[in-house]
């Protein structure tokens, strides 16, 4: 199923970035690149942001964001209460970011995972249904932390 997905990165990550917005189109999804295109140093919090306001204003159905680390524009897609925002290293995390906590965004570090991994997990995350169900309770106080209860 073909999806509208927007990646966006810091200078760390163009090169990654690059070549899975190109596995991305590949595999016929409309691909939002949300930049940086050169190397040139730049603040991942603002790529991170411009990602993260993609996804809440529906603009894009599934985000893909990219630093040094994964790290950092990870954080910042998630001050957005509309991301869940998902760091991972290798498919099974993807996989469950998916399934369990309904991650609409994953992050990962050009430094630390290489490109043959990164496709594999965004190949896991993009493959993975939500499964909803007793795991939907606990999306939903994701982005509503007013509605979480005392633990006993």
């Amino acid at each position: 199923m073909a999806r509208r997905i927007a990646i966006a990165s810091d200078h760390a990550a163009v090169a990654l970035k690059a070549q899975l917005a190109g596995w991305l189109g590949e595999q016929g999804h409309e691909v939002m690149d949300l930049g940086p295109q050169g190397g040139e140093s730049v603040d991942y919090p603002d790529y991170g942001y411009r990602l993260a306001q993609a996804i809440a204003s529906g603009d894009a159905e599934l985000g893909v964001a990219l630093c040094g680390s994964g790290i950092g524009i990870s954080i910042a897609v998630n001050r957005n209460p509309a991301c869940r925002c998902a760091r991972v290293t290798e498919p099974l995390s993807a996989s469950l970011a998916r399934q369990h906590n309904d991650a609409n965004v994953i992050a990962m570090g050009a430094r630390l995972t290489g490109p043959d991994m990164a496709i594999a997990c965004l190949d896991a995350f993009l493959s993975a249904p939500f499964e909803g169900g007793r795991h939907q309770r606990r999306v939903d106080k994701l982005s509503n932390p007013d509605t979480a209860t005392e633990p006993a």
